[in-house]
């Protein structure tokens, strides 16, 4: 009975000492999500830019510029003279007006219904577009610009009247800037 014990207690001291095996997910995700979030995207933006493109050929009365961050616009109000040449820089201070409509001309925002802004360029909050067409314009000027979603509320839309992933046209009146400098 002791032989048998003690064998027990032998085999059973072998078994315990093997090593822990790791355990494997259940469910193991291939990346397939993103794959296909970036082909969305793509496809998106795609129909989105072909549907600025159709605007900007079927109005030959405007000029349109294509921007380096991913938008269009246009100048209804330039300033020419070279007093004014000055351009919002990072701290500047612009007070500014704008109102927001689809590309279809549906209004969004009406004119007014947005109170003139006051904006600390790249200090505060405002959609990506609208951050990087300010630093496009000089006091007393107004354009128009053509946002496609990612560039104006995204995935998100304003929680309030935009929708999510809407292209959007901006129209933003620039009444000063007050340089940063000055400020301090």
């Amino acid at each position: 009975m002791k032989k048998l014990f003690f064998i027990f207690l032998i085999i059973s001291a072998v078994i315990s000492c093997k090593s822990p095996e790791a355990r494997y997910p259940v469910s193991q995700n291939s990346g397939s999500y993103i794959n296909e979030s970036v082909a969305y995207n793509k496809k998106l933006l795609a129909e989105e830019e072909s549907k600025i493109k159709k605007i900007i050929a079927q109005d030959s009365t405007k000029n349109y510029i294509a921007s380096t961050s991913g938008f269009w616009y246009f100048y209804n109000e330039k300033v020419m003279d070279s007093v004014s040449s000055i351009r919002p820089e990072f701290g500047d201070v612009v007070n500014f007006d704008y109102y927001i409509s689809t590309l279809d001309n549906q209004m969004i925002y009406e004119k007014g219904e947005k109170p003139t802004k006051e904006y600390a360029v790249d200090q505060e909050k405002l959609f990506s577009g609208l951050r990087d067409g300010i630093k496009l314009m000089k006091a007393g000027e107004t354009v128009t610009f053509l946002f496609p979603s990612y560039k104006a509320f995204g995935y998100y839309g304003d929680k309030n009247k935009i929708g999510i992933n809407i292209p959007i046209k901006t129209t933003v009146t620039l009444h000063s800037i007050i340089d940063q400098d000055s400020i301090n």
